[in-house]
């Protein structure tokens, strides 16, 4: 009988542990991307705000030709960044290969076109894409090849992308 209840006990303070280990998951993700939920809009719209990350950055899912990304947006970014290993698992097609200036130095990028780009509804086709080499990164830079097809204006921490 005592063991019985010492193992409730047990169960009980690890059962808490673990909902408090998933409430404060999910509040630093929030904290992180607090656009986290764009991934389930599916309808257009004329109109999306986004919010500033705990580092300064916007984040927010999206989709390149229907697959499912994680986006940073990048407005000094000329086009729309895809790492090599990312844009593999895509099935994406490279052309040319030239050297690129990125943040983190000079590295090898090939041309592409990306039939369709959607960040929280807004959509764009036929947008100018580069694939980067860069290993172990998993984060897409939405640049100006996407963004320079809206109207952008940011204000106390907020992004707006609306449709012209």
């Amino acid at each position: 009988m005592r063991r019985t209840g010492l193992l409730m006990i047990v169960a009980g303070w690890l059962l808490l542990a673990g909902l408090i280990w998933w409430v404060m998951d999910g509040q630093l993700e929030h904290r992180d991307n607090p656009n986290a939920n764009l991934a389930n809009v599916v309808d257009t719209r004329d109109e999306v705000v986004l919010q500033r990350g705990r580092d300064g950055h916007y984040r927010a899912p999206g989709r390149i030709n229907g697959y499912p990304v994680d986006f940073l947006v990048d407005t000094g970014a000329t086009q729309v960044a895809i790492p090599l290993g990312l844009a593999r698992t895509m099935a994406l097609r490279g052309g040319q290969a030239f050297q690129a200036q990125t943040a983190s130095g000079v590295t090898l990028a090939y041309a592409t076109r990306l039939d369709s780009v959607s960040l929280g509804g807004l959509q764009a086709h036929d947008v100018a894409g580069t694939l980067i080499a860069n290993e172990g990164a998993d984060e897409v830079l939405l640049g100006m090849s996407f963004l320079s097809r809206f109207d952008i204006s940011i204000r106390a921490g907020e992004m707006t992308l609306r449709t012209r």
